[in-house]
């Protein structure tokens, strides 16, 4: 393999690492498993990357960016309204969801070995807390662009979307059912929503 920056390996183990992930399961994600996904030897692991919680912490960074850019592309839509902007954010996650529900699947697995693992335990908190930062980022512009005011803290609106999408992605990820999946996706939208007014109300309210 041609010589190449330490940057570079690591953006190239990190998407090895999300192909092992996503086809094999946490289980299989070793390093020996990683260099051989990226044509790496062990050594150039241990160049890019102190260990393989490391390499995990940047596995969640690359899989959250994929998730906020999927639900930016809704809203960046021709959306008429907040209502559906908020529909087309949701959609735009559970078509990343359909087109690779291994990557989802991994995503769970690593939470919940972080959970019982002392040395992965910070990555769990990190990886909703930035879980958190997304769906807040995304509420926001909705507000923004849409004119509208959420009547809910922020913070637990954005709580409210994460354990929302978490529901729906292990409900589909057992049962496959993609008609179900839509009923839940309507019916999240529709309570978000339900905590949405017109700025101008609130406005003349003071």
């Amino acid at each position: 393999m041609p010589r190449i920056s330490a940057v570079e390996r690591r953006a190239l183990l990190c998407e090895a690492a999300l192909l092992v992930l996503s086809r094999d399961g946490l289980g299989a994600l070793t390093t020996r498993a990683v260099v051989a996904e990226a044509g790496m030897s062990l050594a150039s692991f241990h160049y890019a990357y102190d260990s393989r919680e490391q390499l995990l912490g940047d596995v969640i960074a690359a899989v959250i960016a994929k998730e906020r850019e999927a639900g930016l592309a809704g809203l960046l839509a021709e959306a008429g309204s907040a209502e559906q902007a908020l529909r087309a954010a949701v959609r735009g996650y559970l078509a990343l969801l359909r087109a690779d529900p291994g990557r989802e699947q991994g995503m769970l697995e690593l939470t919940q070995a972080a959970l019982r693992t002392e040395a992965l335990s910070p990555l769990a908190a990190a990886q909703y807390r930035h879980y958190h930062d997304v769906a807040a980022d995304l509420l926001a512009q909705v507000a923004t662009r849409h004119d509208v005011v959420w009547r809910a803290p922020l913070a637990d609106l954005a709580a409210l979307v994460v354990a929302l999408t978490d529901g729906m992605t292990l409900a589909w990820l057992a049962e496959r059912d993609d008609a179900a999946l839509d009923r839940l996706a309507d019916l999240a939208v529709a309570a978000l929503v339900g905590q949405l007014e017109p700025a101008l109300a609130t406005e003349a309210a003071r």
